[in-house]
Order: structure tokens, then C-alpha cells, then sequence
């Protein structure tokens, strides 16, 4: 993806949890576009009468900056139909192939110094990081092909059920340009708006993105230690626990344990619990550990696992057990791999 860093003229006075784009680039036909007409015309102008009263921007820029802006239906269609929709045993075969934790591992020969260091600073694992930037973009390959602003747009003024959501997106969006000297129409990402290899929302940028070569830039499109960072600071911040167990396979001894099964994610379940519904943990946890008893689809029956906190702040990235998983399994097979690989 390319990226202006510096505009001549710089435009708006000088203003880029867990969306994935994991396709292979292909040529394609012209995307279609819904024109911007009547109540979204309204919507877009109350926008921007809210962002120069909020934020003093340049409100001739925005107008100009929107009338640019396209309404995608392919953008609508993506985001009705994620693929953590797909039972687990097909959602696997996505994120775990040997392409792709052998990329890993030589992303973590690439960039050891940068993990190493993040690693220590923020006590997130390096394989866990390079997991999250592997699901997310095949280690910077694959960050999207949508204009930010239009995917944010798109979303905000033509999809009622998470307009307030990307409303809130939009508004972050424009305000990290501004501050990080970023034309808003020229960043790609994700067809939900996510950014740069590790595919950061924009309130995930303002709030956690780390300038870690001290460049005075918090590059997450091309500079890999700037992106090691930025995600060992979001688990930081979401409370990771280092040296902490992620998730540990249980088996059942009957059909008890199907009661506490929920969509909630956090922990909770403790020890005396999960073995009151005739559940066994595969190794000794902590006595006072809480856990999370999730279930996957195989295409035999169902495989258990009792999650920890550890795994719940791998789904604040992307609030799926699916996504939790796939980051963890392929984070033990970099892991695995990196003392053989060639």
C-alpha cells in the first residue's frame, strides 16, 4: 500500500476488534458504487458540521474531501458475511498452512531485535504478535484495498446496524490524519477500514499505535517495529498477562458441560466448577484461575477448550473466539517451527 507522509498542499489543514483482509490481490471489475444522494447527503453534511464545531477542521476541505467519497455495495456485502461466520474446522484451514507460519518464522528472524525489545517492554510473546500480524495481513501482504475513507464512509452512512460505530470510526479517522500529517484520501485498508499490516480501526491507532524507532512517525503501514509495538501495547493495555497460560484442551466425561456454554468471553468458571460438570483440564492450572469453557466445530462432533484472561485479550483485537484460536494455534506452530526451520 502506498502512503503520502507529506502533501503539497496539504489538505484539511494538514490532516488514517477486528477487521481482516486476507484475500490475494486480484485484478477484478470496477466495484460498484452507490451514488451519495439525498437523507445521506444530509447525514454527511450534520458530519461535518459536528467535526468543524468539535474539532475546528476546515469545513470547504471536508466538503470537498466527501464529495470524493464513494458508497461501496461490495463493501456492504463483505461486511454482512465475515468469515467468522464458517464453522471452525474450515476457519482453521484459512490461517493454519505452512506457507504461513513459515513466513512467520522468517518475519521473526527479520525482525528479532524489535520483538525481543517489545517483548521485554510490554510482555506480550513475540509469537503472539507475529500470530496476530500473520491472521491479520500475511505479514504486511495483504492490508486492503479500499480507500480508508471510503470503507469508513460506506459503513457509517449506509449500514444502519453499525453507523454509530463507524460514525465514531470516521470521526477518529480524520483526526489522526491531522495529526499524523496523513491526506485522508490516500490510505488503503481493510473493507471495514482497518489499517497497515496489523490493521488497526482508527481508535485503535490514536489510542495505541507506538513510534518505536522514535522517528516521530507511527508508521503501521511499512515500519515493522512500529507495528511490533503498537500490538504489544494493545495487549498491554488490555491487560495481558505475561508468562500466563492462553488456552488448555479439556476433555468430556458426559453431556454436563453443554450448560455452560455461552457467547460470553470472559472467564468465568472456576476450577471447582469446570470439574463439577465432569470436565478434565490436560494440566494443572493456578487453584484460583478462572477459565472459559469454548467450544469448536470440528467436522466430527466438537473439540473444548477452557480459555484463560490471556485469550480473552487476544478477542479484544477481534471479539471471536474463532479469531483468538487461529492467532494462538498458529502463534505454538511459529513457535514449534523456528528451531528447524531451514
Amino acid at each position: 500500500m502506498k502512503l503520502k507522509t507529506s502533501l503539497a498542499p496539504i489538505t484539511l489543514s494538514c490532516i488514517c476488534l477486528i477487521a481482516t483482509s486476507c484475500a490475494v490481490t486480484e485484478i477484478k471489475e470496477p466495484t460498484p458504487t452507490t451514488t451519495v444522494t439525498g437523507a445521506r447527503t444530509e447525514a454527511i453534511n450534520a458530519f461535518i458540521k459536528q467535526m468543524v464545531a468539535t474539532y475546528q477542521f476546515n469545513e470547504s476541505e471536508l466538503h470537498d474531501l466527501f464529495a470524493s467519497v464513494e458508497i461501496k455495495d461490495d463493501i456492504l456485502k463483505r461486511i454482512s458475511s465475515p468469515s467468522e461466520g464458517l464453522p471452525w474446522y474450515k476457519y482453521r484451514k484459512i490461517f493454519l498452512t505452512e506457507a504461513r507460519i513459515d513466513a512467520g518464522v522468517q518475519f521473526w528472524r527479520e525482525n528479532e531485535q524489535a520483538l525481543t525489545a517489545a517483548e521485554k517492554q510490554y510482555g506480550v510473546p513475540a509469537e503472539i504478535i507475529i500470530a496476530i500480524i500473520g491472521v491479520e495481513t500475511l505479514y504486511g501482504k495483504n492490508t486492503g484495498n479500499h480507500r480508508v475513507i471510503d470503507a469508513l464512509s460506506t459503513l457509517a452512512f449506509a449500514y444502519p446496524p453499525r453507523s454509530k460505530f463507524f460514525l465514531s470510526e470516521l470521526e477518529s479517522y480524520l483526526l489522526l490524519c491531522r495529526d499524523e500529517h496523513i491526506n485522508p484520501a490516500d490510505p488503503l485498508g481493510s473493507y471495514a477500514g482497518a489499517m497497515g499490516m496489523p490493521q488497526f480501526m482508527p481508535s485503535s491507532f490514536r489510542s495505541y499505535a507506538v513510534d518505536f524507532d522514535t522517528d516521530d512517525r507511527r508508521d503501521i503501514w511499512h515500519n515493522s517495529s512500529d507495528v511490533i509495538a503498537s500490538i504489544g501495547n494493545y495487549f498491554a493495555k488490555h491487560h495481558w498477562q505475561a508468562g500466563q497460560a492462553i488456552a488448555i484442551p479439556v476433555t468430556a466425561k458426559d453431556k454436563n458441560y453443554k450448560s455452560a456454554l455461552n457467547k460470553d468471553l470472559k472467564p468465568d468458571l472456576s476450577l471447582a466448577e469446570l470439574e463439577s460438570l465432569n470436565l478434565i483440564i490436560s494440566r494443572q492450572l493456578p487453584l484460583d484461575s478462572k477459565v472459559k469453557l469454548l467450544s469448536f466445530e470440528q467436522q466430527q462432533g466438537e473439540e473444548l477448550w477452557a480459555a484463560l484472561d490471556n485469550f480473552y485479550v487476544i478477542t479484544r483485537y477481534n471479539h471471536s473466539p474463532l479469531y483468538a484460536m487461529a492467532v494462538y494455534q498458529l502463534s505454538l506452530s511459529i513457535l514449534n517451527k523456528k528451531g528447524s526451520f531451514p
